[in-house]
């Protein structure tokens, strides 16, 4: 299999993270985390943007209007693109100075997850989800490092790791929460722990192993189907897009700001898109709106 392998951004991100795709406009959002930004990058023009944070923002997830939701240091936020302003979602209280949001997806119905971390990697983080009513509830804790959340087409799975625990969980999920976990695969063959990660129209995981520079396909049954190469050595999420949902965008880390990771590849830090990977994505779920629903209506 011949892969197609096209750097997208000149300039590097510290820690790029959380790549969605705007199937609505054919954009891809992402973050670089250490820097404070939100990112997007506009095909059709070529054009990029970006929206500053007052802290570290550690995912991001389709809106509705011009509208995204964010992870920040301290809480879940929506930030207005057209004016820069910030309204609270969830701010857990009493704050935790030792924590920070970081990885952060929707649900295919819509709802925003995004698990905290401890800022030294200690256990700390909860596992948060809120609605677009602004209910919300804790899933998991005792978190070091959020990562690898995403959902089975049908989202009734749900995906999540603990990057240090080197194994991705497989939980039973729906409205009234999630059931008890079972380890999928153990990432620690691979000498990695998983960091982001995404769900083909399969079914199938494609997981970054940040520490070995691979991506894996792993099938739902917890098989692995194929590895890949990452285009540098620290790839740290992906997410499918383009007109087609073929085109696999792999975000990476330059340096992030915490020691832990800092690459030693010249384009550490790009953003990249990979084709020819005969594998389609589905399109991302925007907070407060249903992704599945969409989905029967166009069906019809």
């Amino acid at each position: 299999m011949t892969l197609d392998v096209r750097c997208i951004s000149e300039r590097p991100d510290f820690l790029g993270e959380s790549p969605v795709w705007d199937a609505d406009n054919n954009w891809l959002y992402w973050v670089d985390g250490f820097s404070r930004l939100v990112r997007r990058w506009e095909p059709a023009t070529g054009s990029f943007r970006e929206w500053s944070t007052p802290s570290m923002v550690g995912s991001v997830a389709l809106g509705l209007g011009d509208c995204v939701v964010v992870g920040l240091v301290d809480g879940i936020f929506s930030l207005d693109l057209g004016n820069s302003s910030l309204a609270p979602l969830l701010k857990p209280e009493p704050a935790d100075p030792l924590v920070r949001f970081n990885d952060g997806k929707t649900d295919r119905d819509g709802r925003f997850l995004c698990g905290s971390m401890g800022i030294h990697a200690d256990p700390r983080g909860i596992l948060w989800r809120i609605d677009a009513a602004g209910r919300r509830d804790s899933l998991a804790d005792g978190i070091r490092i959020s990562n690898a959340l995403c959902f089975s087409p049908d989202g009734a799975t749900m995906y999540f790791a603990d990057s240090l625990d080197r194994t991705i969980r497989a939980y039973p999920y729906g409205a009234d929460g999630v059931g008890e976990p079972t380890i999928l695969v153990d990432t620690a063959q691979w000498n990695s722990g998983p960091d982001g990660a995404t769900v083909d129209s399969d079914g199938c995981i494609w997981a970054t192993l940040v520490q070995v520079g691979k991506i894996a396909r792993i099938t739902p049954d917890g098989r692995l189907d194929r590895m890949i190469d990452a285009p540098v050595d620290l790839p740290s999420s992906v997410a499918f897009g383009g007109d087609d949902m073929a085109t696999l965008f792999v975000t990476s880390i330059k340096d992030s700001g915490s020691g832990r990771a800092v690459s030693k590849h010249p384009d550490g830090g790009k953003l990249f898109a990979i084709d020819g990977l005969a594998a389609r994505g589905i399109a991302e779920a925007h907070f407060g709106q249903s992704a599945l629903e969409n989905n029967k209506t166009e069906a019809a």
